[in-house]
C-alpha cells in the first residue's frame, strides 16, 4: 500500500511545511503522563495550547488524573483504553524510559491509525531501537521527531506539543515573527527565541530535535519543511558536534548557524547530549567549514568580524545569533519584526562592591528592577544583614569543613594551616565575624577578653574552683564556671547592641565605620540612652575605657558613648565593642543581627573560660597570675593572655607564645563531624535554633566542653607521655638548644628496635592487640617509599623559617626512619600533625616539668587545656552557624538507624 509522502524526499513522510508541525488542530496523547517530567510540563503546554492534550497513559493508574490550569487530564493503563473510551489523537509523546521508548512507539502506531506525529523525549534510546523507529514511521506514515527532543512549538499558533519550550511562560518566551529555530539543544531553544525576541525578531515554528545518536527529524527534513512555509523568512540553527545531517541539508532560505563544541574535539566518547561524538570528520570545526561553504563567507561572523551573505552567517556564541540574523536579513532587504524589546547585556538590580574601589568597566551600574522585584530588592537594602536559609545540619556545617585530599580543615575559607599564622585574637574575630581581622579588631577583642579573665571575687571562680577540687578535669572545670554566664549575664549588652544598630544605620554609617561620622546624624532614642549611662562611675567600665584608649582602638560608638555625658555602664562599654566589631561583617551582609547581638555574650564566655583554667590562688585583686591588671588590659594580647592562663605564670620567652598560638590555629577546628562539635550542635537543636530566643550559648559551649576529652587535641597526653619516655634519662636540658648534645638517631634507633622486638612477641603470642607509636602513620598519607603528612612539613617550614629548634619533633622525623630500617614498616612512615602539636607543647613544658613545677598530670592537663582553648573558638563558629541555619532538633538519629546490642 502506497504511504503518503514516501519516495518524494529522501525521509519526508506527512509533513510538507514547518505551518504542519504544531497545530491548533492536533491532539495529544502522552505515555507516562505522570512522570516527573511530564506532570511538571504537560500542564504548562497544554494550557498554552488552548488544551490539546486529551489523555495520558501510566500503567496501574487507570482513573487518576493530571491537573492542570483548563483541567484534568484522564489517565489510563494504555493507548487502546483511551481510545476505547471515545478519545482521539494524531499526535504522541513518549516520556517513557530508554528501554521502553521503542515498544510505545509501536504502541501508538499499531492501535491508533489517525496517528501522524510522535515526538520522542526520552534520551539515549539504542541506535538499534532508533533505526526500528525510523523503520515503523516511514512504513506507516508518521514523522518522528527526537529523541532526546524538548518536542516542538509554533509561535503562530500558540502550540506547544511534548516538551519545555518557551519554559514555564511559553506566551512570554514565544513571540510571533518570521524566524524559524532547529536546535540541537532542547534549553537553547527557548534561550535562542528570547535573544531574538530582545532583538526585533519573532519566531514561527521551533524544534527541537535532540542530539542522540539518531536524531529522526533533522536538518535536511527541516530544510525542506521550512522552504515551503510561507510564514519563515529565514532560520536559526544550533548545532553540535557529531552526525552529517547539516552536510546533506540544501537551504533555500537565510540562515544562521550557531556552531559549537571545539573543545570536544580532544575527546573520543560522548558529552552531553549522546550524539556529540568527537574525534571524526563530523566534529565542530567541520561543520564550520560546512555552513561556510553553504553561505560563501571566508570566516565566522563576530561583531568586530562582521562577515556575512545574504545566504547566511556562521557564528559561536549564541549571543552573537541577532546581530548576525539582522546583517543576513539586511543583505536580503528585510528588516526586523518589531521594535527591539531590550537588551540581554548584563543589567543588575542589585550589587555590592563590598568596599572595593572597582574601575569603570567593572563597575556595573544597578538598575531600577521592574515589579514587583523592584520593591522586594529596595526591602533587601534596608535589611541589616544576612539570613539564611534554615536547612538540615546534622553532619553538616556552614563554618568548617575538611579536604579529604589533604586532611586540611578550614574555618570560614580559612585553613587551618594560615589559621596557625594568625594571632589569637584574629582567630576569635574569624571564627564568630567570617573575615579576618583588622587591627583595630584586634585592639578591641584584646581589651575586651582581658577584661573578662581577672575572676577575683566572682562566683564564676568559685564554682570552677570547688569542681577543680573535687578532682574534675580542666573540661567539666570550664564547664562549671560557664553555666554562671548565663543570658541575664548578657541581657543589657545585647539590648544595647541591637538598639545600636538600629540607631547607625537608619543614621547611614557605612560599612567602613568612618571616623568623621557626625554623630548629630544619629536619633535620640532615651531608651538607648538610659542603658548607655548611670549616675555613678563603673571602675569596670572606665577601666576598659581607658585600656581601649592605650591600645588606639578606634569606635564610632564609644565616641558616641561618651558624647552623651554622664558615666559609660560597663554593658554599654562591652556593646560598643562588640557593633563596632560586627558592623562591618553586618553591612556586608556576612553575619546575621543575631550574631552580631551575640558578641557580647562570646567575649564574655571566652574571658571566663580563659580565667576559670587558672587556680583560684592565681586571681588577685590586683592581678592575674602574678600580671598587674592595668597590664592586662593595657599591653597584652589575646594570645600572650591564653599562654598565661595555660602556664599559670608568665610565658619563658616569645617563642612560648608563638608556640601556644601556632597550636591554637592547628586545633581551632577538625570538621564538622568531631564529637566535640556534635555535642555543641546538639545543644543549640536541643533549644531549638529556629527559636534563637531560647538558645542558650554558654549552654551550648557546656555541650562542646562535655564532648570533649583528654584522647582530643592531636592524642592529647599520649604523644606527650611517649616523648617523655624516651627522653627519660637523656639528660636533655633544653629541647630548643640547637646544641642540646642528645644524639637522636641513636635514640630513635633504640626505640625502633624495642617497638621491633615487642610487635614480634605480640605477634607470637598471637595477639592483634598491638599499640601503636603515636604521632606515627596516617590512614591517608601512607603507601609511598617515603611518605609525608603535608600539615607537620609545612609546620617544620614554618620553625625552620624561623630558626626555631625543637629536639622532640627532630626525634620524630629521625624515628620514622630508624622505624624502616628496622623492618617495622615496608616504608617510610609519615610524622603526623599530632607528633608535631605533642613536640610543640611539650616544648613549651620541657623546663617547668624538668624542675617540678609541672607533675606529670599537670602536663596532661595542660594537654587537654590548650585544646579547650582552641577549639572554644571553633566549636563558637559551629554554635553560630547552627543558631543561624539549623532546623529543630536535626541532630537526631532516625529510630530506622539505631540498634540495640546484646
Amino acid at each position: 500500500m502506497h504511504k503518503p509522502g514516501i519516495g518524494s524526499f529522501k525521509y519526508y513522510v506527512g509533513i510538507s511545511s514547518l505551518d504542519q508541525i504544531a497545530t491548533r488542530e492536533d491532539r495529544v496523547c502522552v505515555l507516562n503522563i505522570l512522570g516527573g517530567e511530564s506532570s511538571d510540563v504537560t500542564p504548562v503546554g497544554h494550557a498554552y495550547s488552548g488544551g490539546n492534550v486529551v489523555f495520558g497513559t501510566s500503567p496501574g493508574r487507570r482513573g487518576q488524573g493530571l491537573e492542570t490550569p483548563l483541567g484534568e487530564i484522564p489517565v489510563y493503563n494504555n493507548v487502546r483504553e483511551g481510545l476505547e473510551a471515545g478519545h482521539r489523537f494524531n499526535c504522541g509523546v513518549v516520556y517513557l524510559p530508554p528501554a521502553g521508548a521503542r515498544d510505545g512507539v509501536a504502541e501508538l502506531i499499531r492501535v491508533n491509525p489517525d496517528l501522524r506525529k510522535i515526538f520522542i523525549v526520552t534520551e539515549k534510546l539504542s541506535v538499534h531501537d532508533s533505526r526500528e523507529i525510523r523503520a515503523l514511521g516511514q512504513q506507516n506514515g508518521v514523522d518522528i521527531f527526537g529523541g532526546n527532543s524538548l518536542g516542538v512549538a509554533d509561535a503562530y499558533h500558540q502550540v506547544r506539543i511534548g516538551g519545555a519550550l518557551g519554559g514555564d511562560s511559553p506566551g512570554e518566551a514565544l513571540k510571533p515573527g518570521s524566524i524559524a529555530i532547529f536546535s540541537n539543544s532542547g534549553n537553547f531553544t527557548t534561550t535562542i527565541a528570547t535573544y531574538l525576541r530582545m532583538s526585533g525578531w519573532g519566531t514561527t515554528t521551533l524544534i527541537s530535535s535532540g542530539k542522540d545518536v539518531y536524531i529522526q527529524y533533522a536538518a535536511p527534513e527541516f530544510a525542506f519543511a521550512l522552504a515551503n512555509d510561507a510564514r519563515s523568512k529565514a532560520a536559526v540553527l544550533y548545532v553540535e558536534p557529531g552526525g552529517y545531517y547539516e552536510r546533506d541539508a540544501h537551504f533555500t532560505k537565510p540562515v544562521v548557524a550557531c556552531v559549537v563544541g571545539r573543545w570536544k574535539s580532544r575527546l573520543t566518547r560522548a558529552v552531553g547530549h549522546a550524539g556529540a561524538m568527537a574525534g571524526g570528520d563530523d566534529d565542530a570545526a567541520a561543520k564550520e567549514r560546512w555552513f561556510l561553504e553553504k553561505f560563501g563567507v571566508a570566516s565566522v561572523f563576530t561583531p568586530d568580524n562582521p562577515v556575512v551573505s545574504a545566504r547566511g552567517a556562521v557564528v559561536t556564541n549564541i549571543a552573537h545569533i541577532p546581530a548576525a540574523l539582522s546583517a543576513v536579513m539586511h543583505e536580503n532587504g528585510a528588516r526586523p519584526d518589531f521594535a527591539p524589546e531590550s537588551s540581554l547585556a548584563l543589567k543588575p538590580w542589585f550589587g555590592s562592591n563590598a568596599s572595593l574601589s572597582l574601575p569603570a568597566a567593572l563597575d556595573l551600574p544597578v538598575v531600577e528592577a521592574v515589579a514587583p522585584y523592584g520593591a522586594q530588592i529596595a526591602r533587601l537594602n534596608r535589611q541589616i544583614g544576612v539570613v539564611l536559609p534554615r536547612q538540615a545540619m546534622k553532619d553538616a556545617s556552614g563554618a568548617s569543613q575538611m579536604d579529604p585530599k589533604t586532611q586540611v580543615t578550614s574555618l570560614n575559607g580559612v585553613s587551618m594551616l594560615e589559621a596557625a599564622r594568625l594571632p589569637m585574637e584574629a582567630n576569635l574575630v574569624l571564627a564568630l565575624l567570617r573575615e579576618p581581622a583588622s587591627e583595630n579588631d584586634r585592639a578591641l577583642v584584646n581589651a575586651a577578653v582581658a577584661a573578662q579573665v581577672n575572676l577575683h571575687g566572682r562566683p564564676e571562680l568559685a564554682a570552677a574552683e570547688a569542681v577543680r577540687e573535687a578532682g574534675n578535669a580542666p573540661n567539666v572545670v570550664l564547664a562549671a564556671a560557664a553555666a554562671l554566664v548565663g543570658p541575664r549575664r548578657a541581657e543589657a549588652a545585647r539590648r544595647i547592641c541591637r538598639l545600636l544598630t538600629d540607631r547607625f544605620a537608619e543614621a547611614g554609617l557605612p560599612s567602613a565605620l568612618d571616623e568623621s561620622f557626625e554623630l548629630g546624624r544619629v536619633a535620640a532614642d532615651p531608651d538607648l540612652s538610659a542603658l548607655l549611662v548611670g549616675p555613678e562611675p563603673d571602675p569596670r567600665a572606665e577601666a576598659l575605657l581607658d585600656a581601649l584608649q592605650a591600645r588606639g582602638a578606634r569606635s564610632v560608638f564609644l565616641r558616641y558613648l561618651r558624647s552623651l555625658g554622664g558615666h559609660p555602664t560597663r554593658e554599654a562599654v562591652l556593646a560598643s565593642v562588640a557593633t563596632t566589631l560586627a558592623w562591618g561583617p553586618l553591612m556586608r551582609k556576612r553575619i546575621s543581627r543575631l550574631t552580631a547581638e551575640s558578641l557580647p555574650w562570646w567575649l564574655q564566655l571566652f574571658g571566663v573560660l580563659l580565667g576559670a583554667a587558672v587556680p583560684a590562688a592565681r586571681h588577685t585583686a590586683d592581678s592575674f597570675c602574678g600580671v598587674p591588671n592595668a597590664d592586662l588590659l593595657t599591653r597584652r594580647t589575646l594570645g600572650e593572655i591564653g599562654c598565661l592562663a595555660l602556664l599559670g605564670r608568665e610565658p619563658a620567652d616569645a617563642g612560648d607564645v608563638f608556640v601556644f598560638e601556632t597550636l591554637v590555629g592547628l586545633l581551632l577546628s577538625n570538621g564538622p563531624g568531631t564529637i566535640s562539635a556534635q555535642g555543641c550542635k546538639g545543644a543549640v537543636s536541643a533549644d531549638g535554633p529556629e527559636s534563637p530566643e531560647r538558645v542558650q550559648l554558654n549552654k551550648a559551649l557546656i555541650g562542646f566542653l562535655t564532648h570533649a576529652g583528654y584522647a582530643h587535641g592531636g592524642n592529647g597526653y599520649e604523644g606527650i607521655a611517649f616523648l617523655i619516655e624516651q627522653f627519660r634519662d637523656s639528660g636533655l636540658a633544653d629541647p630548643a638548644d640547637p646544641d642540646h648534645g642528645i644524639d637522636l638517631q641513636a635514640l630513635a634507633g633504640r626505640t625502633a628496635a624495642e617497638y621491633a622486638r615487642y610487635k614480634s612477641d605480640r605477634k607470637s603470642a598471637g595477639s592483634l592487640d598491638i599499640q601503636k607509636i603515636p604521632g606515627v602513620n596516617h590512614p591517608v598519607f601512607k603507601d609511598k617509599a617515603v611518605n609525608h603528612d603535608p600539615r607537620e612539613v609545612w609546620l617544620h617550614e614554618q620553625l625552620a623559617a624561623r630558626g626555631d629548634s625543637n629536639a622532640f619533633h627532630a626525634y620524630y622525623r629521625a624515628l620514622v626512619q630508624a622505624l624502616f630500617e628496622a623492618g617495622v614498616s615496608r616504608n617510610v612512615y609519615c610524622v603526623n600533625i599530632d607528633a608535631v602539636i605533642a613536640a610543640l607543647l611539650l616544648k613549651m613544658l620541657w623546663r617547668p616539668y624538668r624542675t617540678g613545677e609541672l607533675s606529670a598530670s599537670a602536663l596532661e592537663s595542660a594537654a587537654f587545656t590548650i585544646f579547650l582553648f582552641a577549639r572554644m573558638l571553633g566549636c563558637a563558629a559551629e554554635v553560630d552557624d547552627h543558631l543561624n541555619r539549623g532546623r529543630d532538633m536535626d541532630t537526631r538519629t532516625p529510630a530506622s538507624q539505631c540498634r540495640f546490642v546484646a
